[in-house]
């Protein structure tokens, strides 16, 4: 069974006890955190589209820990003109446990 949900703008599609990382979230490691926001769930019964949300449908999960990405580097240069500019990025997630989807 898998269902993809939405949350923070992004879609990500999870099935359950697997480990995912999400865009950051408040809450302390430990804690349950509930996905509401359910665009379908495919199950034993067949595939369910929302449109655009599930109504009922919602994927609960523990938060396992917080952290951040690999950096990335953006690197900007005009030939000829000596502009050169060398800027990083790391973005935040917190690392989910999908316990349940409940449809």
């Amino acid at each position: 069974m898998h269902a993809v949900i939405r949350t923070k703008g992004k879609q990500l599609r999870v099935e359950k006890g697997e480990n995912v990382k999400v865009p950051l979230l408040e809450g302390e490691v430990g804690s349950k955190v509930s996905f509401d926001e359910v665009l379908s769930v495919e199950g034993d019964k067949g595939i369910s589209i929302g449109k655009p949300l599930l109504s009922g449908a919602k994927v609960t999960a523990t938060i396992l820990g917080h952290g951040r990405e690999k950096k990335i580097l953006i690197w900007k240069h005009m030939r000829r003109k000596n502009y050169k500019k060398k800027r990083g990025h790391r973005q935040d997630f917190t690392k989910v446990h999908i316990e349940e989807i409940s449809a």
